[in-house]
């Protein structure tokens, strides 16, 4: 079987949380191997995904482990046995890799929370709002190249529309629904979206106002992805240098509770929705 070609973060996932069990059982991948009935290389390979793994030998590893997390041995035999081709794989081949994670991230979710300070969430943003950010890249991106961002984001935003979309909060601080990026017509249209789009059961918009408390915040935009059991879930921390993804438990938990303490600062999603009415406006 020749190695599968840059998988994604949520394939490389699988090999990591068999190795996590692994290394808790206090096995060596020698070890392993003599009880899996193959050589060590098979178990490195596996836990690095380079040839994927089946749902069948996913459980037979966590029993060899002695792993009794039956919910988290089912979530990595579903993920295993799911070949699923989103529609994210036709951008595999144009960068950045970061855009078909995230996406398929996105995709599996059970829930999602994000945080932003500067900027509007990525799927809650109007295809020009969009636009006016992309063009203040840096290094600054080609005219295409901002079109195929623009296209990515828009078909990401599909998840907030299907017949039973993942609950989706967002935390937004009033400095960003204040940014002007592209013009007055461009952030009058995003903040009309954003009074209209948070009207959908699913979609909590929460606003932390300039005269809230003080909150904690890495200053960066966070993406919390609610894996279908806890010890799955993943954080994207957005930086001037690309994403960076987190599973580890203590971060997880690190970030939970920003997030917690963050949304209990922040305005109900009524009144947030009257301050962006309000902010609407003004503009």
């Amino acid at each position: 079987m020749a190695p599968r070609s840059a998988p994604t973060a949520r394939r490389l996932r699988i090999g990591v949380e068999l190795r996590r069990m692994r290394e808790r059982a206090g096995m060596t991948a020698a070890e392993a191997s003599r009880s899996l009935g193959t050589t060590q290389a098979q178990i490195s390979n596996i836990e690095a995904n380079r040839f994927g793994v089946s749902a069948e030998r996913v459980r037979t590893l966590a029993h060899i482990y002695g792993c009794t997390d039956q919910p988290l041995v089912d979530a990595l035999a579903d993920m295993a046995a799911d070949r699923t081709r989103g529609w994210w794989e036709e951008y595999r081949d144009t960068p950045p890799s970061r855009l078909l994670d995230l996406a398929e991230m996105e995709h599996h979710a059970a829930a999602l929370r994000v945080t932003q300070v500067i900027n509007i969430p990525g799927l809650l943003q109007t295809p020009e709002h969009a636009r006016a950010l992309f063009r203040q890249a840096v290094p600054a991106l080609r005219p295409h190249e901002i079109e195929y961002r623009i296209s990515h984001r828009i078909k990401r935003q599909a998840i907030l529309h299907r017949e039973q979309p993942p609950p989706y909060t967002a935390i937004v601080h009033e400095a960003a629904l204040r940014m002007q990026f592209g013009g007055r017509e461009v952030a009058r249209a995003q903040l009309k979206h954003l009074t209209e789009i948070s009207e959908q059961a699913s979609i909590s918009l929460r606003v932390i106002p300039f005269d809230g408390t003080s909150f904690p915040t890495t200053g960066h935009a966070v993406d919390y992805f609610h894996g279908p059991v806890p010890a799955l879930d993943t954080v994207e921390v957005d930086t001037a240098h690309g994403g960076e993804l987190i599973d580890a438990a203590g971060q997880l938990e690190k970030y939970r509770l920003v997030l917690d303490r963050m949304e209990a600062v922040a305005l109900k999603p009524a009144s947030s929705r009257d301050l962006i009415h309000h902010i609407a406006q003004d503009t």
